[in-house]
């Protein structure tokens, strides 16, 4: 609510009253009231009608802020979780512009493996399409799988968790080996120990389901040059670990 008070020691009019109607960002009325009235006051102050729209007007935009908000790409932009790996971005933009009007898509891919890493973000051209695109999708089957679909905000901040904070801290070197086929018990310090038998080990880590704490099934370790990688190949591909043979090759 906002509003304006003229005072004026000349004019002795009754207090007069009228509203504005502005939207919001969910497209429900705002009431501006607007007031003139008598009084003093210590810096009077004396406005013509014409003055006076401009000031009313003025007072309506700063009301319409939330509006600006919502036409901001963020503010447009879904979080699209569980997808299939084989899901690429033209396969989920069809799927989307079925129920609104889509402006960007991006399958989050890894970028070691080169493989889907099971979610996306899609951003939309309106608030409307939002809306439409989070009633019709979230918990929809693609290709067997349940997806989730919702605002930015929340899988924003699962991501921002310990796991991922974890992840960050893998030192990444030009020496690398992929190691798939890991079993869901392989942490990332047990990869790192099992590699450091033949080789010098800057670091280790086990991929995670984004958001979860449950394994991908695959790794990265990183060595200090190329002999160590060489000799991680040779040594440890179709070995066991966790009672699984392990795949080893250059990142």
């Amino acid at each position: 609510m906002a509003s304006i008070s003229l005072a004026s020691n000349l004019l002795q009019q009754p207090t007069k009253s009228f509203k504005i109607q502005s939207k919001s960002s969910f497209y429900q009325p705002r009431v501006v009231s607007v007031s003139i009235s008598r009084g003093f006051s210590s810096t009077p102050i004396s406005l013509n009608p014409r003055e006076t729209l401009l000031r009313v007007s003025a007072v309506a935009e700063e009301t319409d802020v939330s509006t600006q908000d919502s036409s901001s790409p963020s503010a447009r932009k879904l979080y699209v979780g569980n997808i299939p790996r084989t899901v690429n971005n033209e396969e989920l933009e069809k799927l989307f512009a079925e129920h609104g009007a889509v402006e960007k898509v991006e399958v989050m891919y890894d970028k070691y493996s080169k493989r889907s890493r099971r979610f996306a973000f899609v951003t939309m051209k309106t608030s409307e399409d939002v809306a439409a695109a989070i009633e019709k999708m979230n918990e929809s089957e693609i290709g067997g799988r349940q997806i989730k679909v919702n605002v930015t905000e929340k899988p924003l901040d699962t991501m921002d968790s310990p796991l991922q904070a974890a992840e960050s801290k893998f030192i990444d070197s030009p020496y690398k080996v992929y190691v798939g086929n890991l079993a869901k018990t392989v942490t990332s310090d047990i990869l790192s120990k099992f590699f450091s038998e033949k080789g010098q080990v800057l670091s280790a880590k086990v991929s995670t389901v984004p958001g979860t704490s449950k394994s991908s099934g695959f790794g990265f370790v990183s060595f200090s040059s190329d002999e160590d990688v060489e000799t991680a190949i040779s040594s440890f591909n179709d070995a066991l670990l966790e009672g699984q043979k392990i795949r080893v090759n250059k990142a």
